[in-house]
């Protein structure tokens, strides 16, 4: 049962730091790395988490958008402006930017308020957090073996 509490931590952890709830989803993934799990499945459950979590962001934009003004809006107004001209700049390649801290969500609300295809923004979204817990779990298997 702890582990599908522990898996379920990461999870939760991964979806929510994708949203405006703050989140130490890297935290969580390193630990449960470092605790012996499957870095695998640990890559795929964070990543699964992560996404998910930018989907609800890519939804706020596309169906949610008259809220914006509001204090509980995930992005602020500057901040949705500065990431939709960029987004309008630079296309959908955009969102490969998507796990930076901060920007990343503008990115992923502005892709549902320009209305990008869900498929598309799954695609991209996807490598873009895939890419960084995998760079992630190989800089903690690599600082661990240091140790060993």
């Amino acid at each position: 049962m702890e582990t599908a509490a522990l898996l379920g931590g990461l999870f939760a952890s991964a979806l929510l730091a994708a949203t405006v709830i703050p989140g130490a989803s890297e935290v969580v993934l390193a630990s449960l790395q470092l605790k012996g799990f499957n870095p695998f499945m640990l890559w795929g459950i964070a990543t699964c988490g992560n996404v998910l979590g930018s989907l609800g962001n890519w939804w706020l934009g596309r169906a949610s958008l008259r809220w914006r003004d509001r204090r509980w809006f995930p992005v602020k107004p500057a901040a949705l402006e500065k990431a939709t001209d960029w987004f309008r700049r630079w296309g959908q390649p955009a969102l490969l930017l998507s796990w930076l801290p901060g920007v990343g969500d503008a990115f992923t609300v502005a892709a549902g308020v320009l209305r990008m295809p869900l498929l598309t923004f799954l695609v991209l979204v996807a490598v873009a957090k895939g890419a960084r817990y995998a760079v992630l779990l190989g800089a903690v298997a690599g600082v661990d073996h240091l140790f060993l």
